[in-house]
């Protein structure tokens, strides 16, 4: 297998897993030197095993293009979309904020949300879906490639287990369980990044809120 067909994933056309590894350890390197910053976002399908279970993996498989399809269209050229696995995403998002990131990630979900009902063309029942997201960025909830994945990861993991069919943003961690991330400043600024791309408020509003929940009474998540 060549080096382009390995950095591309076979169902989707996105980068790979591994591909996606590549290109995130290139732009750390860059920012680092700039001083710059990035961010990462994970989107994953809400309650997919059940879609595989009832009407099979080929309509599954259906479900992932359409929403591979989905991001690409949101993200257009403002960064890298890998298949991380599964029926997981990531985004790479070279010099965008933390909060630039999360309304990226939040147009997805409303997108796919609203998308028409996933089809396989061959006569299973047609699928509507939910994606959860989770959002973390360098330098603000890290200083490494790993800890910033790790972050995201446990960001999506909080939408998940908060209800799904939301997108989470990092918080700090060493923070009392019920105590919100936001700050004034930073819901100001998500106010007017709001305004500017056109997503409503109740959106910031919903986000904010789910950070006053205990974050260490979560049962287990179904995906």
């Amino acid at each position: 297998m060549n080096r382009e067909a390995a950095d591309r994933d076979a169902l989707t056309g996105l980068l790979s897993r591994k591909g996606f590894e590549d290109r995130y350890r290139e732009e750390s390197e860059r920012v680092l030197r700039q001083k710059g910053g990035l961010s990462i976002g994970f989107i994953d399908i809400d309650r997919f095993k059940a879609v595989n279970d009832t009407y099979g993996h080929r309509t599954g498989d259906q479900v992932i293009r359409n929403v591979a399809d989905t991001i690409r269209a949101v993200v257009g050229d403002a960064g890298f979309i890998a298949r991380y696995g599964g029926e997981e995403f990531v985004i790479l998002l070279p010099d965008r904020e933390k909060e630039q990131a999360f309304l990226l990630l939040e147009r997805i979900r409303a997108e796919v949300e609203k998308a028409p009902e996933h089809a396989d063309g061959a006569g299973a029942p047609a699928q509507r879906v939910t994606v959860s997201g989770g959002v973390a960025a360098f330098p603000s909830d890290g200083r490494t490639e790993t800890e910033i994945v790790r972050k995201a990861d446990h960001a999506l993991y909080r939408a998940k287990s908060t209800g799904r069919n939301r997108v989470c943003i990092a918080q700090e961690e060493r923070m009392a369980t019920k105590t919100t991330h936001f700050t004034i400043t930073q819901l100001e600024r998500l106010a007017k990044l709001a305004s500017e791309e056109g997503v409503g408020e109740a959106v910031l509003l919903r986000e904010a809120l789910d950070d006053l929940l205990t974050k260490y009474k979560v049962s287990d998540v179904e995906s």
